[in-house]
Formats: C-alpha cells, structure tokens, sequence
C-alpha cells in the first residue's frame, strides 16, 4: 500500500528528475504545473532570469469548482490567452513531477487551444 509520504517522495524524485532535462529560457520560458489539495496553479517562467512572466490559477478565477478537468482546461486557456497578449507563443512543459493525466493533461490542452506550443 502506498503511503500519502510515498506519494509525495515520488512526486518529487519525478520532478527533480525532469527538472535535470527542462529549462525555462527567454525564447521558450517553461510553464510549471502545481496542484495542491483543492487548487491547480501554472506559471510560465524564465529560469535564465529568474522570473515569472505569466501566472494563473483556480484561486484568481470564479469556478464552481475548483478541483475538475474542466477547471483545469480552463486555467490552461486563461494563462494561455495571458502568455499570447505579453508575446510568448513556444513553451517547455514541466508536469511538476505529476504523470501527464487527468487534471494535467487538461491544462496542457486549454494551453494548446489557447494558442501556446509545446
């Protein structure tokens, strides 16, 4: 049986892992994935920099709920929508360690319809 902790260490032994291969430059900025508990949070950032460009999250949006596929496909079009307007248009996706599923893949689709590359 696997443990809440469990989870959690390989959550994180995933993302170092992809975080080895991924980075966030000025002409492809990285667009990061978090989901904690209730809510999902992405950001587009430039690690050369160290700064975030974009960010968006089911907390700044009036959702019924904030812990479904559509929320999450939402979240993906409105940080999208937000990447285009200040000129960003090619991204690297950076799952945050959690598989490409479910929630995830949802915003990675709302990004896609909303105009980002990757």
């Amino acid at each position: 049986m696997i443990t809440k902790d469990d989870r959690k260490s390989k959550t994180r032994k995933r993302h170092f892992r992809l975080r080895k291969k991924v980075l966030g430059t000025q002409e492809r900025p990285r667009l990061s994935v978090y989901k904690s508990n209730k809510h999902i949070y992405a950001q587009i950032i430039n690690d050369i920099e160290s700064c975030t460009l974009a960010s968006y999250s089911t907390l700044q949006d009036d959702l019924e709920s904030t812990w479904t596929i559509e929320a999450a496909k939402k979240i993906g079009e409105a940080l999208a929508k937000s990447a285009v307007s200040k000129g960003i248009k090619k991204v690297v996706f950076d799952s945050g360690g959690n598989k490409y599923h479910g929630k995830i893949s949802a915003l990675a689709e709302g990004a896609r319809e909303g105009g980002l590359e990757f």
